[in-house]
């Protein structure tokens, strides 16, 4: 599943794209990824102009003139690929994104009265596309349940602390990967924080003293901010808003760098499990 720095990119690329739009018509193949009245859609999608486009944690809101948003999780396997003069896809980096659509992943199209056409593919059927109340949205479950986002400007150390705090007993790679503590630090970017702060992932919540959650803090924000300007990881199921992998992995640290030198004392960096994920550490930087 994407990180939040590969959702970022994806929104960025979306808004460059599609804002001022007006929708002009829609079809879906199923309800299970499209779970919307035909009712909804003729009242407060079809002729409604994109106003915005917005991220929460994973999740993609695309507002529209209407008081509406569509809600879009590409989960595992979903794209968004954008047709017009020119051609933009983001997601799982099938043929999908170079062919012509729709195809046999295609499960919602999009419309523009302009002639272009947004298209959201999956081929695994695990996505989804939500039409709501554009007012409603901080009150559907997932947005009640879920942390603050790391990456916003009122985040500050102090909140960092105060939310880590909440699982004391908890080892603090579990903790960062809660979503319902912080929105979005997934498994790659839990890594490379934990190590730029020099903290072990099996170490608990309440050994850590107030320097090194900040230190923490610091490097969490860090390292997401250089995710997000280099369009994410280059992972094998992601690519950004222009149908390219992003490259933050060229700069990581020690995710998936077993076996090599430590880039800042030499030592072999390892892999074990922590949290129930593959996980990577300096055994000399990085002690219980």
């Amino acid at each position: 599943m994407p990180e939040l720095p590969e959702v970022e990119t994806v929104r960025r690329g979306l808004a460059n794209l599609i804002i001022g739009k007006v929708v002009s018509g829609e079809v879906h193949d199923t309800e299970k990824g499209f779970p919307n009245t035909p009712q909804d859609v003729r009242q407060f999608l079809i002729g409604a102009s994109i106003i915005d486009v917005r991220r929460r944690a994973k999740v993609l809101m695309i507002d529209l003139s209407t008081g509406y948003s569509l809600l879009i999780h590409l989960k595992m396997t979903g794209q968004l690929v954008f047709v017009g003069d020119t051609r933009f896809g983001a997601g799982h980096p099938n043929d999908s994104l170079v062919n012509e659509l729709p195809d046999k992943s295609t499960r919602v199209t999009l419309t523009f009265n302009d002639g272009t056409t947004l298209y959201f593919n999956d081929q695994r059927k695990f996505g989804w596309v939500r039409l709501l109340p554009t007012l409603e949205i901080p009150n559907i479950p997932f947005m009640q349940k879920v942390g603050p986002e790391p990456l916003s400007t009122d985040f500050t150390a102090h909140d960092f602390i105060q939310r880590l705090a909440r699982r004391p007993k908890t080892n603090i790679k579990a903790a960062l990967l809660d979503q319902s503590v912080i929105a979005g630090i997934g498994n790659i970017y839990a890594d490379e924080s934990l190590w730029g702060a020099k903290i072990h992932p099996k170490r608990l919540v309440n050994s850590l003293t107030e320097q090194e959650m900040t230190l923490l803090y610091t490097e969490m924000r860090a390292v997401m901010n250089l995710a997000v300007e280099k369009g994410g990881s280059s992972n094998s199921t992601y690519v950004n808003a222009e149908g390219k992998k992003g490259s933050y992995m060229d700069f990581a640290r020690v995710f998936r760098r077993e076996g090599l030198e430590c880039p800042r004392c030499g030592a072999i960096i390892e892999k074990s499990r922590v949290a129930g994920r593959g996980t990577h550490t300096c055994p000399v930087c990085q002690v219980i």
